[in-house]
């Protein structure tokens, strides 16, 4: 038997970071990954994605030069194992960059297996028994299969094994028309695919507000994509040209199918029972607002405690815990304001209430919106599609959301996202002088026309 101060379950965000600020105070700790460091960001994430992202946005941006008066000798392609391999590259450099960090924490132990629990302090892992008073459980989700007719009897990718084509589809049908499926679905457009989105709601991003929606939806059909909402009960089949699907509208037919329906915590093969450690019925670990479980001494963060599915928000997870562990701090996850964000181009920055969200609370709300073919910097690009929408409440003056659809809106969103950290007064931020162009320049102009909804 061999015993921490600390164990971690996990190489993703949260657990190396933990494993740092752990070490520096001087714990003996165990770090636990039976697969790859760095997590679902580093690997089949963030990282990954973002950069196919990037190589379909070079594609496009060669692809219209022409109305910026930029023009390429001959038609544009794509070369897919290079596109492919730039993307391994990554990871493989962050990989690395998170097993050296590791390798040079003097008092930890790096385990590469698969831990499972004996009881509510002990592990058992590649047969060796480990023990601790903190256990850290950081290990992250995996695409959710559902069961549908024929779905079992056909070909599938998720947005983990996607990633490995080196090749074009001719027909890329994507079921999902959420954040992960719709961000693969203007990237493999990009590159040149023919690209149907099939989403069983009513609305793409459902839960968006549906001026979000629906200009989302405008954005990717101006590029080719098909979008087909309300699909109701689908079901699979083989086809001569590799699958079919059937809709409620319909037959289609395509080359590869994209499930990205949701995600599912890592959850079911850790012997959380033998622990006492208490699940939710979608598997999610039962937390406290100090990500504490069901054991005391026992945590968990990351994905899978159903408390924020980002990266960010697992980094915050471990904030929270080692401010409160080894800082004497009193921190919550209550206290964070969520934001995100949407990698469809242009972007889509959130924070806080949809304005349909904010109506429901009963608050009184103010609202005021800007489309981005009124933004200085969205002009001078040539990418005025989007708007901008601040949401306020009109008693305290407190900025309740926004979203930013649009150029830089990413980047844009964080201006707002500070404010509502620090608490600051709608009207403070009116008086701010932002610089010219900038997309961050009309937050006060907005704020400016605030007004009850219509």
């Amino acid at each position: 038997m061999s015993r921490f101060d600390a164990i971690i379950i996990g190489g993703g965000q949260a657990g190396p970071s933990l494993a740092g600020r752990l070490t520096a105070a001087g714990r003996k700790v165990a770090l636990i990954e039976r697969k790859f460091l760095g997590g679902t960001c580093v690997n089949v994430g963030c990282m990954p994605t973002k950069a196919l992202v990037a190589s379909a946005r070079a594609a496009h941006v060669a692809r219209t030069g022409g109305a910026y008066g930029v023009t390429l000798p001959g038609p544009i392609s794509i070369d897919m194992p290079t596109v492919k391999a730039r993307a391994d590259q990554i990871i493989q450099t962050a990989r690395g960059n998170v097993a050296g960090w590791l390798g040079g924490m003097e008092g930890l132990r790096l385990i590469e297996g698969h831990a499972r629990f004996t009881s509510a302090h002990s592990l058992l892992v590649n047969g060796e028994k480990l023990e601790a008073d903190h256990i850290f459980i950081n290990v992250g989700g995996r695409t959710s299969i559902p069961d549908m007719p024929g779905l079992s009897e056909i070909p599938y990718l998720t947005s983990s094994t996607i990633l490995q084509l080196d090749e074009l589809p001719s027909h890329l049908v994507i079921i999902g028309g959420s954040y992960i499926g719709l961000e693969f679905a203007q990237m493999y457009r990009r590159f040149g695919a023919e690209v149907t989105v099939i989403e069983r709601g009513p609305r793409l991003v459902g839960r968006e507000d549906e001026d979000i929606s629906d200009a989302i939806s405008d954005i990717l059909q101006a590029e080719g994509i098909t979008v087909l909402t309300t699909a109701g009960d689908l079901s699979f089949a083989k086809a001569d040209s590799g699958v079919a699907v059937t809709t409620a509208q319909g037959r289609i037919t395509g080359s590869h199918l994209l499930l990205a329906v949701g995600r599912r915590p890592n959850t079911d093969d850790l012997g959380l029972e033998a622990a006492g450690i208490a699940t939710d019925a979608r598997g999610y670990i039962t937390v406290d607002d100090r990500l504490e479980t069901t054991v005391p001494g026992v945590y968990a963060l990351g994905d899978c405690n159903g408390r924020g599915a980002f990266t960010h928000t697992a980094y915050n997870d471990f904030e929270i815990v080692a401010a409160n562990l080894l800082d004497g701090d009193d921190r919550k996850v209550s206290q964070r304001i969520p934001a995100y964000a949407l990698y469809i181009d242009p972007p889509l920055g959130r924070v806080g209430l949809s304005e349909r969200e904010a109506i429901a609370s009963g608050r009184p709300v103010l609202v005021s919106k800007r489309p981005m073919s009124r933004v200085g910097r969205a002009i001078e690009r040539g990418e005025t599609k989007g708007f901008i929408k601040i949401v306020a409440d009109a008693e305290t003056q407190q900025l309740l959301g926004a979203a930013f659809l649009g150029i830089e809106g990413d980047e844009a969103i964080h201006g707002i996202i500070g404010a509502m950290h620090a608490g600051t007064p709608y009207p403070t931020l009116q008086w701010a002088v932002p610089i010219h162009p900038t997309v961050s320049e009309l937050i006060p102009t907005i704020l400016g026309d605030l007004k009850p909804p219509a």
